[in-house]
């Protein structure tokens, strides 16, 4: 009997994936635990291995196709013994009865699907490749994929004549000619929460020709989305305070001077380089650790209380942003944690976290003193309660014993949940972790 590979679920809240890349082909043997496949999720690039033996009869999805659904089919084995060829028929015999819906009916109050220009009521009506294109990964030619991005088109937007629906050349060609930009941003109301009326208010301001529209990666979507959760539902309060950095950056100059070199084969190295964002995520462990009434996520049913300060370390990626999770690190060293933040964040540039590794945490640190800002607030990553954004340490003017001296001094903005964290406590917190910055040796206690 064949065997069938569908799209699997990588996360929790993994409803579509990408399917970049197939490390097989037709014809060939694999066996369980094979890697076959690399799926893009809206985080990560994840690898994807076979769980049986066989022959791979069809590849279902070609590579490149994006927004495939979870569980959709993607590509067939032919057990020992099997007809690959009857194998690959049947499946797509029976992929091509189930992956195209049903035509979409409009329904009250709303809109069908757009139709291009040229595009007759006759074809608009039949079983539509868009629809098709949107629930299981849209089928299109490289070249065809190359001359929609220059021309910005919104690949979605653009009915596919090719084999099975496949967008060839003179599909992009023909939605240029048809004025596709417009289209496609049609298209993209059409799936967005604002109404198509307000996309089309805004396109109205611009001249076609000053302008592309390029269409959103999934990543970025997510985090739209998500933010827009968190403001909507969340009540944001914000608690800033200055924080002299001087001894800190003593006692980091003092650790980084005594680490141990090692022998490597390229040369020698020191055992870590400790940065002051290593220091921070390791601050804000222990100052959950002191005030654990702040270490809590928010549920209508009850207050999670955490055991551990799991930190999320915001990380810049293309198109995108994410929080790999140092877990845990009220407990680790120093050294261990700058060593852990170093391997998240390649592997965060490089999409290959898993997801255990940015999901959950129990407070966040988004820092960006590196480029000079001064102090912002972050906004609260759910089911997280707090999150602390970091300013750029400078030197200011500052009183101490009565006379004005100058110090290297940090803005720190705490912003919470106020469901879970009340102002008392949020202030409270803030304290604990402004004092363990200015007498940094409890954090090698």
């Amino acid at each position: 009997m064949s065997i069938k590979i569908t799209m699997p679920a990588l996360s929790p809240t993994m409803e579509t994936g990408n399917l970049a890349k197939w490390l097989v082909k037709e014809g060939d043997s694999v066996r369980s635990g094979d890697v076959i496949a690399e799926i893009e999720t809206d985080k990560a690039t994840m690898e994807v291995e076979a769980a049986d033996e066989g022959v791979v009869a069809k590849l279902v999805v070609p590579a490149g196709s994006d927004n495939v659904k979870v569980n959709s089919l993607i590509a067939v084995l032919a057990e020992e013994g099997e007809d690959a060829a009857q194998v690959a028929k049947n499946a797509l015999a029976e992929n091509g009865s189930a992956a195209v819906p049903a035509p979409q009916q409009q329904q009250a109050g709303g809109s069908a699907l757009p139709v291009l220009a040229g595009q007759n009521s006759a074809a608009a009506g039949e079983q539509n490749p868009v629809s098709a294109a949107k629930t299981a990964g849209i089928f299109a030619s490289p070249l065809a994929r190359r001359l929609a991005a220059q021309a910005g088109l919104n690949l979605t937007a653009i009915t596919g004549s090719g084999p099975r629906g496949r967008i060839i050349q003179r599909d992009v060609e023909a939605a240029k000619r048809a004025g596709g930009a417009a289209a496609a941003a049609g298209a993209a109301a059409g799936s967005a929460p604002a109404p198509a009326a307000d996309e089309s208010a805004i396109l109205a301001v611009f001249r076609p020709e000053d302008y592309k529209i390029v269409p959103h990666q999934p990543i970025r979507k997510v985090i739209a989305r998500r933010l827009v959760e968190s403001k909507q539902h969340i009540p944001h309060f914000y608690v800033t305070a200055d924080c002299n950095l001087d001894a800190l950056l003593k006692l980091r100059s003092d650790l980084n001077m005594a680490a141990p070199v090692i022998k490597k084969e390229e040369g020698s190295a020191p055992a870590y380089r400790l940065s002051v964002n290593d220091m921070i995520i390791k601050a804000v462990a222990v100052a959950l650790k002191r005030v654990p009434d702040a270490n809590v996520s928010w549920l209508d049913s009850g207050m999670i209380r955490h055991k551990h300060s799991d930190i999320g370390v915001a990380v810049a990626i293309p198109d995108g942003l994410i929080t790999p999770i140092i877990r845990q690190a009220e407990e680790k060293s120093l050294s261990a944690i700058s060593a852990e933040m170093k391997d998240l964040i390649k592997r965060a540039k490089q999409m290959k976290l898993k997801p255990e590794e940015y999901q959950g945490g129990t407070s966040s640190v988004s820092n960006m003193g590196m480029f000079g800002v001064k102090d912002f607030a972050a906004i609260i990553n759910p089911p997280q309660a707090t999150i602390f954004a970091i300013g750029a340490g400078e030197k200011r003017a500052t009183v101490k014993d009565g006379a004005v001296v100058i110090a290297d001094i940090m803005s720190v903005t705490l912003s919470a949940d106020h469901r879970a964290v009340d102002g008392a406590l949020a202030a409270e917190l803030v304290q604990c972790f402004k004092n363990i910055i200015e007498n940094p040796l409890a954090l090698l206690i």
